[in-house]
């Protein structure tokens, strides 16, 4: 799973076997390690109270939860991201995007797609 967060934006891409590990446990978890023991944690939650996607941040760790329905729907289908909005404490909003990762179309050294979804374009491109 990747994660980018910039401004009040959090993006998190899921490769085929965390789509299906969503759908089938209802969590994914990931981590970054840094010097002295400490984790940044972040994870996708699929729950039946949700009635929207929001996110939490406790202990280090950022949890987007999302509504099971809308995650069951979007793993079993074409659908390629999961979109919400959060209206903080202070008024402003907080962007939340879920999406299916896709292979690059061109490819790239050192990289390893394998269990990324094909690229939308690809077919347009082949020959």
């Amino acid at each position: 799973m990747k994660i980018r967060i910039r401004d009040n934006s959090i993006r998190l891409r899921l490769e085929r076997t965390e789509v299906d590990q969503l759908r089938a446990t209802g969590v994914v978890k990931s981590h970054t390690a840094f010097p002295g023991g400490q984790r940044f944690s972040y994870a996708v939650e699929s729950s039946p109270a949700s009635v929207q996607p929001v996110a939490l941040f406790s202990d280090l760790t950022i949890t987007v939860r999302l509504p099971e329905t809308v995650v069951l729907a979007w793993a079993t289908t074409e659908q390629v991201s999961i979109e919400g909005e959060q209206v903080l404490d202070d008024g402003a909003r907080l962007s939340l995007l879920v999406e299916k990762d896709f292979a690059c179309l061109a490819p790239r050294e050192g990289e390893d797609e394998s269990d990324m979804f094909e690229h939308p374009g690809k077919s347009s491109l082949s020959c």
